[in-house]
């Protein structure tokens, strides 16, 4: 019987081995590189600053490749996290088989891998972004019995050089085809590559936003990827960034995924769609209607919320994004289909209804299954993120609703069925808790929350104080309130952090 994840799987070593990439062996990576004439071997892992790191090694003798497949290698680990100090910096970063993938952009035939950090014991770096997500993944499943799936909507501006001909509506860019879309082709080949390394992608689409500045042509693009186990996604949201920006530099572009580009436009979020799943079946769904589990796990991110975009929003633009009227939040409640609240359950296919017989008359009844497709989404996060300390905040939030003895009392008060900025509901958003409006406000939220995070030793008590000095370095407490009137100061905001994350 053919393997679904394995037929028509665009990975090479996938395709080449015939085998899950979790099944991978590191025999199975040194047949592959002597089979397929791999030269280089790339060792890839996430900084402190959220962008992929890169260590080479060219393949000359069988032994050598054993060697480093093995024992990883040393590096300098005060280069790559600001809490690691240079008298005690090295650190072992060691390959997991799994992420293999062959580089589409090396003229050398070149295998890259992700890997973890390691710290002079041998032992798992504590504070390491991608061991900070396993231990608030492995916390998730111990206290519910249940696994932590998510997946990123991943938002970006594409920026070229003007075009007279077949122009845009502005801010009318919403899943646009060509002609009037001019990057739907760029798009395209970034999800073809970025297949290539593993990811799993749901669909892509022209955003709404697009818009001319200074001679240049703005179109917000988005990606939005298929629900995994939350390790798995917050690799695939990391290569994909590196595989846009590879591609625009390829291709003579410029992208960002910077939070606002400029007042009065769309700004590009980091939406991050969560589900929970046992026995391989979804659990957020109940006769069809959202589950006492769902509303638990909604409980849980409503509570946290105001330290959770100390993870999903790291610079001061960010705050420039989270105002009212912009299809961003800023309160701290949820709805169903509802784009004004924080945390959004969208359309989930619960009807019952055969739409596919409806449309396609000549087909019989199907029996799909279609609960696994039921998520909530997080709204407020953006491209700024730490992807695995955002996605590791998210699983820890989740976790803490299945703890509250009033998850479900929660969740009902903070629940709205209506656009919450509309006139007519001012007492009702009166009475709702505010997202923080400046790194520094985040930082104060987390001082306060941080024990949820530390529990279980899931964020490290250096990673946490890292986090917080970061955020207050940016001492921008007022800055939204001043800069909002000054066009000139926002556009030196946007340029300092135009490649966020």
């Amino acid at each position: 019987m053919n393997n679904p994840i394995i037929e028509m799987n665009a990975n090479r070593v996938v395709a080449y081995l015939q085998k899950e990439p979790r099944e991978f062996t590191k025999a199975d990576i040194i047949r592959f590189v002597r089979e397929n004439d791999i030269r280089m071997v790339n060792f890839m892992y996430p900084g402190g600053d959220g962008k992929l790191k890169t260590l080479n090694y060219v393949v000359t003798n069988l032994d050598y490749l054993d060697t480093i497949l093995t024992c990883g290698e040393r590096v300098d680990g005060s280069s790559l996290f600001s809490f690691i100090q240079a008298g005690a910096s090295d650190l072992y970063v060691l390959p997991r088989f799994r992420t293999a993938f062959v580089d589409p952009f090396a003229e050398i035939p070149t295998l890259c891998l992700l890997c973890s950090f390691y710290d002079k014991d041998s032992q798992p770096l504590a504070s390491a972004p991608e061991q900070t997500l396993a231990k608030a993944s492995k916390a998730f499943t111990e206290v519910t019995g249940m696994e932590f799936h998510a997946m990123g909507e991943l938002e970006y501006y594409v920026i070229k050089n003007d075009e007279q001909v077949f122009p845009a509506i502005d801010q009318h860019g919403y899943h646009e085809s060509a002609p009037y879309a001019k990057t739907n082709a760029f798009r395209q080949k970034c999800m073809h590559y970025i297949a290539q390394t593993g990811g799993q992608i749901k669909y892509g689409h022209s955003e709404v936003g697009n818009f001319k500045l200074h001679g240049l042509v703005y179109e917000q693009n988005e990606i939005e990827f298929l629900p995994v186990r939350v390790e798995e996604a917050a690799d695939q949201l990391m290569l994909a960034k590196w595989v846009i920006r590879n591609l625009a530099w390829q291709e003579g572009y410029n992208v960002t995924f910077a939070p606002k580009i400029t007042t009065g436009k769309a700004g590009s979020g980091l939406h991050i769609h969560m589900r929970i799943m046992k026995d391989g079946h979804n659990r957020m769904l109940s006769n069809g209607h959202l589950s006492d589990d769902a509303r638990r796990m909604i409980a849980g991110m409503m509570e946290l919320a105001p330290s959770i975009t100390a993870f999903g929003n790291k610079n001061p633009t960010s705050y420039f994004r989270l105002v009212p009227h912009q299809e961003a939040p800023t309160n701290i409640c949820w709805g169903d289909r509802n784009r004004s609240v924080l945390v959004r359950v969208p359309l989930g296919w619960a009807t019952g209804v055969d739409m596919c017989q409806m449309a396609n008359p000549l087909e019989p009844q199907s029996m799909y299954d279609t609960t696994a497709k039921q998520t909530v989404e997080m709204r407020s996060p953006d491209g700024s993120a730490d992807l695995y300390q955002l996605l590791a905040g998210l699983c820890v939030a989740c976790r803490r609703g299945f703890e509250m003895d009033n998850a479900l009392e929660v969740a009902e008060k903070t629940y709205v069925n209506v656009n919450i900025h509309d006139e007519a509901n001012a007492g009702r958003l009166a009475q709702l808790a505010q997202l923080p409006d400046s790194c520094v406000a985040s930082a104060d939220c987390l001082e306060r929350q941080r024990e949820a995070y530390e529990q279980y030793g899931v964020f490290s008590p250096a990673m946490i104080d890292d986090i917080i000095h970061q955020l207050r370095a940016f001492n921008d407490r007022s800055l939204r309130r001043h800069a909002d009137h000054s066009p000139e100061a926002i556009q030196k905001l946007v340029e300092e952090y135009f490649h966020c994350g």
